[in-house]
């Protein structure tokens, strides 16, 4: 069991694009496998339905998908310094999830993308680390042994990936950015793989 998840809501396709560069670099280690799922729009308006599956892009994520991960990373573009309200919808609807202890020790990373420099990246990964602590998940950052994380002028930060995309979405995912992302899915997948393996040893 080494599958891990890659969950995100992506309003403008930022953070999607995000979430396929850690998916390349989970796959990069040839010892996990990436499944990228993503969450439905929410609406004030009750009669507003959307199909079961997505148009286009990754398909919704299930409790089943959190039940038979390995690993999480969880997305989200940064709304007043908060996850995105349809993410946070689905996080809302884990309570099975936790009951049954399905996230329970394994590792998760948080990802993040911002319309301005300062559109509070921070206190957006802050925020969806916390249900993830509530579900017994190992939060992992990025360390600065990334040469990136010294240099990068766009985005990254130690509590996880983070893009600068600009008011008008105009800003390309910078090489340091490809890399940082690349970089927490190698470590996600290598971390997933060494507690799975410690888990099984004890058993």
């Amino acid at each position: 069991m080494n599958e891990i998840l890659v969950l995100y809501y992506s309003r403008h396709g930022r953070t999607a694009e995000l979430a396929n560069y850690i998916a390349r670099g989970i796959e990069e280690t040839n010892k996990a496998t990436a499944k990228l799922r993503t969450v439905a729009k929410i609406s004030t308006v009750c009669e507003t339905t959307k199909p079961s599956i997505p148009d286009q892009g990754a398909p919704y994520a299930t409790l089943e998908d959190l039940k038979n991960c390995a690993g999480l990373a969880l997305g989200s573009p940064a709304y007043f310094g908060n996850m995105a309200a349809p993410l946070k919808y689905f996080i809302d609807t884990t309570t099975p999830s936790w009951l049954s202890a399905a996230l329970a020790g394994k590792p998760a990373t948080v990802f993040t993308s911002s319309a301005s420099m300062h559109g509070g990246q921070e206190s957006t990964l802050l925020s969806m680390m916390i249900p993830l602590f509530h579900h017994g998940m190992f939060i992992m950052g990025i360390p600065y042994t990334e040469e990136d994380l010294h240099t990068t002028q766009s985005g990254g930060t130690p509590y996880g990936v983070t893009h600068f995309q600009g008011a008008n979405n105009i800003t390309s995912i910078s090489d340091e950015e490809k890399r940082l992302c690349r970089a927490i899915g190698k470590r996600l997948a290598d971390a997933s793989l060494k507690l799975y393996a410690s888990q099984d040893t004890k058993i």
